[in-house]
């Protein structure tokens, strides 16, 4: 009896064994909000939304689909409670735009009491900026150039780490709002390391 408890035993556990071993191949449920697809469009507020729209289809070749809006202003808190805003904001208009194989740009114009009209730095909290790709980097600039757009500095690349291979640039749109110029031609350093990756504009 103890014989054919102990074999038993020891087949049980070599089966355990070999279904721990296949299930390390299978990556592990990520917890997330059920049905998450990915982002849907990237908002931000301008102060002139038509210059803005001008300037992402006239320079970086956008494109501009339609426009919503007026919003407010309401007599209630219904500014207040739905977008946090101060109850008397309001948005006379806002544009949705799409650059390439990217995401949407949900641009706003709004008017509100308490507005800060200067944009925030990187350094600031709810600093950004937007990153586009280009195919020829030398390209792009002298395009963009010709057509009054001020770069920061000079193109710098990764020549190690994760991000080995990228060259990229800031440059600054018309109103002050932070943008990116990157190129990576022969791929980033991490993708030798992983078959995981990030999202491309070119796939």
């Amino acid at each position: 009896m103890k014989q054919n408890t102990t074999s038993r035993t020891g087949a049980l556990l070599r089966r355990c064994a070999i279904a721990a071993t296949l299930l390390a191949g299978v990556p592990a449920a990520q917890a997330g909000v059920p049905g998450m697809r990915g982002v849907e469009h990237f908002g931000f507020t301008v102060p002139n939304a038509q210059q803005a729209v001008d300037f992402f289809v006239g320079v970086m070749g956008c494109k501009a689909f339609f426009t919503i809006g007026p919003f407010g202003p309401f007599k209630d808190d219904w500014m207040k409670e739905n977008l946090n805003v101060n109850p008397r904001a309001a948005i006379p208009v806002a544009h949705l735009v799409r650059c390439g194989n990217g995401t949407n740009f949900e641009i706003f114009e709004y008017t509100s009491p308490d507005q800060k009209a200067k944009p925030p730095k990187n350094s600031d909290i709810g600093g950004h900026h937007i990153a586009f790709y280009v195919d020829d980097l030398d390209v792009a600039m002298e395009y963009m150039r010709e057509r009054g757009v001020k770069f920061l500095g000079k193109p710098h690349l990764f020549t190690d780490g994760p991000l080995k291979g990228l060259t990229w640039i800031y440059f600054m749109s018309p109103w002050g709002m932070q943008l990116e110029l990157v190129t990576a031609p022969g791929g980033r350093g991490y993708e030798q390391s992983t078959p995981e990756r990030l999202w491309d504009p070119r796939q």
